[in-house]
């Protein structure tokens, strides 16, 4: 099974604040059945002692190492904001990628990620595509390429 499915993707979503957003990415995340729902809870602690944002427009809201008996299995969500959130102040992130990963399978999530969301305009298109499969497609990909 793939880690990110049209499932696991919103697109045009809004959110009031950055804690809005994580939620919202992390629901997507309990909806899928990737995570029970304290691990939303665990998402939210985390950005409290550290930020995820990365950079580009893109934050990684994920949970913390207690969190780790709360996944069910790997897999990321995207809550794409077009107008974007703010999340640190003076940056707006306009995708919010939730992570979920079993042991330290998230090393090679968040590297992975990193890798496509580094290029500015990649991330740029992501943030305002109009459709879904192309973000599953994108994100998806990278995951692939490692297997």
């Amino acid at each position: 099974m793939s880690i990110i499915s049209l499932q696991t993707v919103r697109l045009g979503a809004t959110a009031s604040d950055k804690q809005d957003a994580i939620r919202q990415a992390g629901d997507l995340l309990v909806g899928a059945g990737c995570v029970a729902p304290a691990y939303v809870q665990g998402m939210l602690a985390r950005e409290q002692t550290m930020s995820t944002y990365i950079g580009n427009g893109v934050a990684i809201p994920h949970g913390q190492h207690e969190n780790l008996g709360e996944v069910h299995c790997t897999g990321i969500s995207v809550l794409q904001l077009p107008n974007g959130v703010e999340w640190e102040p003076g940056e707006m992130a306009y995708l919010v990628i939730g992570i979920a990963a079993n042991a330290d399978e998230h090393v090679g999530v968040l590297a992975n990620l990193a890798e496509v969301i580094e290029d500015e305009d990649a991330a740029a298109a992501l943030a305002q595509t109009t459709d879904a499969e192309q973000i599953v497609e994108r994100l998806g990909r990278a995951r692939e390429a490692e297997a």
